[in-house]
């Protein structure tokens, strides 16, 4: 029997969890967890990719930068290098954490985690409107002098959590070594790529590959991956028990089933938020508008006691 070839989407936040420091060993829990949770879900007839986020990871790695650069001259890396250490930081602690789970579970896979370029629009319209949240929370007073200090945007978290740092998201066009990654995938590998969304890269006049100072959403780069490697099951991690829509109307429905006109319509009326499930929405949208029959949100839960609750959205 051929196996299902399944694509699960780890957010940054579930790899680093709210109000926790972002040690190693924070980070290194938390990635068993998702893998173990992962293999709760996922039976032996499963081939898998791995997409991770990294939008507190890569954050974090842009303060060091310019902190680096301020106390010892150290030359700053441009944002498409940082997400680029994240890729390989990150893969690592997945591959580690894989490597330590599988023979409790006498499964035999190779485990391969690949440096993702992701092909970009140098002129789409999200260079001009920065909207990805990256790195920590800030107060106001924090995230004013942030921007002083670094040139950078911030913007208040809608739930009132606190500031964060955006930069421009463009759509991803293509993945680097889609074709690849699928091949091996489907050889029973268990393949860990574009983290972090990818590197934003674009061609210039000579066809050359050249980075550019974005992060790209991982969401819609896991939906476009799973599109283009014909998977045929779609998971998103999220930190959310429940999807709830809170209006006049609905006053607070919970979702748990969302059929994919019922999506659509959410996302024009603008229910969800740029910065939190909508990218989330459009990816598992335009999985299922591309052959997919549905993709599921899997809430990362706070204790290994606490139940895994899931939303679907179907065709």
């Amino acid at each position: 029997m051929n196996k299902k070839l399944a694509v699960v989407a780890f957010g940054g936040n579930a790899l680093l969890r709210a109000g926790q420091k972002g040690t190693i060993d924070e980070q290194k829990t938390n990635v068993r967890r998702a893998c173990e949770i992962l293999f709760s879900i996922l039976k032996e007839n499963h081939n898998l990719i791995i997409i991770h986020g990294n939008g507190p990871q890569v954050g974090n790695i842009l303060l060091q930068n310019n902190a680096g650069a301020k106390m010892y001259g150290i030359p700053e890396m441009p944002l498409d290098v940082c997400g680029a250490y994240s890729q390989g930081f990150i893969g690592y602690l997945i591959e580690q954490q894989l490597r330590n789970i599988l023979p409790a579970k006498d499964l035999e896979r190779g485990v391969v985690n690949l440096i993702t370029q992701v092909l970009v629009d140098k002129n789409d319209p999200a260079f001009k409107n920065p909207t990805k949240p990256i790195g920590p929370y800030y107060t106001k007073e924090e995230a004013e002098k942030l921007s002083a200090d670094t040139n950078s945007l911030f913007k208040e978290d809608p739930d009132g959590i606190g500031w964060r740092k955006i930069v421009p998201s463009p759509l991803p066009k293509q993945v680097g070594n889609s074709k690849v990654i699928e091949k091996l995938a489907r050889d029973g590998h268990i393949v860990v790529a574009a983290g972090g969304g990818g590197i934003p890269v674009y061609y210039d006049e000579q066809k050359n590959l050249l980075g550019i100072d974005a992060v790209i959403d991982k969401d819609h780069t896991s939906a476009l991956l799973a599109s283009q490697a014909k998977a045929d099951e779609f998971y998103i991690f999220t930190d959310l028990k429940r999807i709830i829509i809170d209006t006049p109307e609905t006053k607070g429905k919970v979702l748990d089933v969302i059929p994919i006109a019922e999506a659509k319509k959410y996302i024009e009326e603008g229910i969800f938020s740029a910065g939190g499930m909508a990218p989330k929405i459009k990816g598992a949208v335009s999985f299922i508008e591309n052959g997919g029959s549905e993709c599921v949100f899997l809430h990362f839960p706070d204790s290994v006691d606490e139940p895994i609750y899931q939303t679907r959205i179907v065709r």
